[in-house]
């Protein structure tokens, strides 16, 4: 039984024998002298006037999961629209109570002021 996993163990020796012969020569043999201006950041080459690396108020954040989540909820649509005619009457009222649960959450959201951006 375990005789059938050997090329497979052998062919995964190989990958991770040729990724570490790779990585070993592009550190060996590649070119490497950094120096200031070069390991500064660039972009469109514009100076950057502030650092590279700053802080994020939390608003973007919690904006960016209402919309992953709102995002990932309009998925559920498709699915239902490509199986409506089966699921008659019952697929309408079931999405009619998931559409109000959306709304809800969306109400609860406003209104606490999760989308305002000042």
């Amino acid at each position: 039984m375990l005789e059938t996993y050997v090329p497979l163990l052998i062919f995964a020796l190989i990958v991770l024998g040729l990724i570490a012969a790779l990585v070993t020569l592009s550190f060996v043999l590649g070119p490497s002298k950094p120096y200031k201006r070069k390991l500064a950041p660039y972009e469109s080459g514009i100076i950057p006037d502030t650092p590279a690396v700053r802080r994020l108020s939390v608003r973007f954040y919690l904006t960016a999961m209402l919309f992953i989540i709102f995002d990932v909820e309009a998925v559920f649509f498709y699915p239902w629209a490509v199986l409506l005619h089966q699921l008659r009457w019952y697929g309408v009222i079931e999405m009619f109570v998931f559409m109000l649960i959306l709304l809800v959450a969306l109400a609860h959201i406003w209104r606490k002021g999760g989308l305002d951006w000042e």
